[in-house]
């Protein structure tokens, strides 16, 4: 059974359109998940990446066409321009650690659940509310929200550490064993490396 390690945020534009094409993979390979939120503005600092404020124009205007392509290509509806965007992702990202280590909720749905929080639905994922309501709506404790802060803090740094180690630069960035993936547009790359390893 093959194990991916999932470096995301709760605010990764492509993460979110990703939509769930990345859960349906790990359920057609009955892959194990490890969800790695981590800091990407302090990953973009040290890989050589910029945030999107500091971009020139003509990437930033090249990105909306991709965001408004890759969308309508996949159905997602979209704020292209998110009111809370950029926002502080530690909070949801602690929130999610929180949940991978209790269990027994919808772990993929959360993610997902915070991502079209922040790009399809307007709020503000740092919002104690907003993640108490992912947290609930995916089968988890609202009361992680605060139960997991410290550790989530620890984690959360550890990953973001592992994430330059291992080369990661972006997000959403698959890796298996050495196989590294970078992008919603590399999930039908990690699905045929998942068929080729068995």
């Amino acid at each position: 059974m093959a194990h991916i390690d999932y470096y995301t945020s709760p605010i990764s534009t492509f993460a979110y359109l990703a939509g769930n094409r990345f859960e349906q993979v790990v359920a057609k390979h009955k892959a194990t998940v490890t969800y790695k939120p981590f800091d990407l503005v302090a990953n973009f600092n040290r890989t050589g990446g910029l945030p999107l404020g500091q971009r020139h124009e003509s990437r930033v205007a090249y990105r909306l066409q991709e965001l408004e392509r890759i969308s309508k290509r996949y159905g997602l509806p979209m704020n292209f321009k998110p009111a809370h965007f950029p926002t502080n992702p530690a909070p949801a990202s602690y929130a999610i650690i929180a949940a991978q280590n209790a269990g027994g909720g919808d772990l993929g749905g959360l993610v997902q659940a915070f991502l079209c929080a922040c790009f399809e639905q307007e709020k503000d994922v740092a919002d104690d509310l907003v993640i108490r309501a992912c947290l609930t709506a995916n089968g988890f404790d609202p009361t992680l929200a605060d139960s997991g802060m410290m550790a989530g803090a620890e984690t959360y740094a550890r990953n973001t550490e592992d994430a330059v180690r291992l080369g990661v630069f972006g997000a959403p960035f698959y890796i298996v064993g050495e196989e590294k993936f970078w992008g919603q547009d590399r999930i039908e790359y990690l699905d045929a490396h998942l068929d080729e390893i068995g």
